[in-house]
């Protein structure tokens, strides 16, 4: 592994743990569930970048990682007995499907229809794929959670 190698990884585990910890700030999330939110976070992107680098689709990719942060997040949850929504609103925020969203939108104000539609369609994907690992882990019952 090459020194630029382990510089990179290093920032795809830095740079979602502190927009995570970020984001549960700005939602009054207390203080003490920080670490969790933050290591949801960068678990779910590093699910994300790996399964992107093995070569699964973005929709695939994204929907692995929500599932697997949510199945992460409900663990807390319950094991800290805190509401799921705590961890969930800050936790999902590095798989948003943002910039897709800003250059549809780009794309619709340079009159570039096309381009338009399929960031568009992009960003419907990876948020369809986001609400779906969501509602598959949440359906599981709570004894699935429980650590012994």
């Amino acid at each position: 592994m090459y020194a630029h190698d382990i510089i990179y990884w290093i920032i795809q585990i830095v740079a979602p743990f502190c927009g995570t910890v970020a984001f549960a700030l700005l939602f009054g999330v207390p203080r003490k569930y920080y670490f969790f939110c933050g290591l949801t976070g960068t678990i779910g992107w590093l699910i994300y970048a790996l399964a992107g680098q093995a070569g699964a689709p973005a929709a695939e990719a994204t929907f692995l990682a929500s599932a697997a942060v949510v199945f992460l997040l409900r663990i807390f949850a319950v094991n800290v007995k805190c509401p799921v929504t705590v961890f969930l609103i800050s936790g999902i925020i590095p798989l948003v499907p943002g910039s897709s969203v800003y250059w549809a939108a780009y794309y619709l104000v340079t009159n570039e229809t096309s381009l338009a539609l399929e960031s568009g369609l992009a960003a419907i994907r990876l948020a369809v794929a986001i609400g779906l690992g969501i509602v598959v882990i949440q359906e599981l019952p709570n004894r699935f959670f429980y650590l012994k």
